[in-house]
């Protein structure tokens, strides 16, 4: 099961944020740490928070997601990706995260 789960480098993220597919993007650090920085256009959804119930209120089988987290060294997108395809949902594994998004020279948006 773990393997399929397809992670993303930061050009294949670009690309596919730049194409036609308008993925959502999810975030699955703490709320707390979403109003600190995050990518723009993210949606919050804390690792934690998502199960059957929540992931149906939020989310479309249909839409393409892509979870991401801090950085390679953080577990919780892979954790997000492996449960919202066990609910049956089309995810790709942004690994590089925040810390790669920034050094690649890109903002985050604060809420704060």
């Amino acid at each position: 099961m773990k393997n399929s789960i397809k992670k993303i480098s930061y050009d294949e993220f670009i690309a596919i944020r730049n194409s036609d597919k308008k993925p959502i993007l999810i975030d699955v650090l703490s709320r707390d740490s979403f109003k600190r920085g995050h990518i723009e256009g993210a949606l919050s959804f804390p690792l934690d928070t998502i199960n059957k119930e929540t992931a149906e209120n939020v989310l479309l089988k249909d839409e393409l997601l892509i979870v991401y987290c801090g950085s390679f060294q953080c577990t919780a997108s892979t954790k997000a990706a492996e449960k919202l395809s066990t609910l049956g949902y089309n995810v790709l594994d942004y690994k590089g995260g925040l810390k790669e998004w920034q050094e690649k020279g890109n903002k985050l948006i604060s809420e704060e």
